[in-house]
């Protein structure tokens, strides 16, 4: 494959795994909580988790009541997690690129991401792609890096006072759609920015109705245990959104 595949380079997924197994990450305390709050009911219904990584979702999904959970990732290792943690009888792994979304000829009920969209460099594409996945009254669910994070062309995050708290976050070239390169973990990260309003007019395009949109803040009692996390009052670091394929 020649698109990146970033998690199957060991320095990263070794970073990526400590990472995700610490309790206090944002992913843990902030994305995922907000994540499982847009979630219908899922009893009876078909998922598509689309770059499951290790596949912990998806087995939530299964606990949750969902008859059948298919995680795609493009990660050999972290399908190799999946499998080993994660699999149960109703859930199943598949190795696909979110690029290639249409080679799967089946309707799911619900289609949920976190996390991934923004490494996809034809988003317009992507959401034609997952709204020809849902089936009638299909539902669409996923998180992102926050489109202020993923602006910057420079990682020049934050600007302080002369005791190190934060007095702002810097925002620059918003405006400016397209391809970001960034270290994290291992130098050369792709990524791609996307405006709100490019986000919403895709997903609109592609005949979804927005239904929910969070920027989800740690509550106060995390914020005073863990004062990092104050941060989010300048800029969240995540954006999630709910929306449904419009009737036809």
């Amino acid at each position: 494959m020649s698109e990146q595949n970033i998690y199957d380079n060991q320095t990263f997924f070794d970073g990526y795994k400590k990472l995700r197994e610490n309790p206090t990450s944002a992913n843990n305390m902030v994305e995922k909580p907000a994540l499982f709050s847009l979630l219908p009911n899922l009893a009876g219904k078909s998922v598509i988790d689309l770059g499951c990584g290790y596949g912990e979702n998806c087995r939530e999904f299964s606990r949750l009541g969902a008859k059948k959970v298919l995680g795609i990732d493009i990660s050999e290792k972290m399908l190799q997690v999946a499998e080993q943690e994660n699999k149960c009888n109703n859930v199943d792994f598949l190795r696909l690129s979110m690029n290639d979304l249409a080679a799967i000829n089946e309707k799911y009920d619900v289609v949920v991401s976190s996390l991934s969209i923004h490494y996809i460099k034809d988003f317009d594409r992507l959401m034609n792609n997952i709204a020809n996945l849902l089936a009638a009254d299909g539902i669409f669910i996923y998180s992102q890096e926050h489109p202020m994070t993923t602006a910057l062309m420079h990682e020049n995050y934050w600007s302080k006072d002369n005791e190190g708290n934060i007095i702002h976050y810097n925002l620059s070239d918003y405006s400016l759609l397209g391809e970001r390169k960034v270290t994290w973990f291992v130098d050369g990260v792709t990524k791609y920015h996307r405006t709100f309003a490019s986000i919403f007019n895709s997903l609109i395009s592609a005949g979804f109705e927005i239904d929910k949109v969070l920027e989800p803040l740690p509550d106060k009692k995390t914020m005073e245990q863990y004062p990092l996390y104050k941060r989010y009052y300048h800029k969240p670091d995540f954006l999630l959104i709910k929306a449904k394929v419009m009737s036809t």
